[in-house]
């Protein structure tokens, strides 16, 4: 399990508590439902490779996200970096 922080500035904390009734609720929930979109996503992009290729589908959707072959954000854009590096260089 990861455990991230967040700092917010005097102004920022305050003007997000004019949305908010609790800054820490209203951030807990964002991150929340957007993890649990892209579990969707996930489940559903490995779900189709996995009937494409015919395998088994099995395990919970956290089961299946984690052992899904798929790349962080930081690695597509340093892929993309290192071709662009290669083309320029080319």
């Amino acid at each position: 399990m990861a455990t991230y922080t967040i700092t917010l500035s005097t102004a920022e904390d305050k003007a997000l508590g004019v949305i908010a009734f609790s800054q820490n609720d209203w951030i807990q929930n964002v991150v929340h439902e957007r993890c649990r979109i892209a579990i969707e996503e996930i489940v559903a992009a490995e779900v189709q490779r996995k009937l494409s290729a015919g395998d088994s589908i099995t395990g919970s959707k956290e089961d299946i996200v984690n052992a899904a072959p798929i790349k962080s954000a930081a690695e597509r854009q340093a892929e993309i970096e290192a071709e662009r590096a290669a083309q320029q260089g080319a």
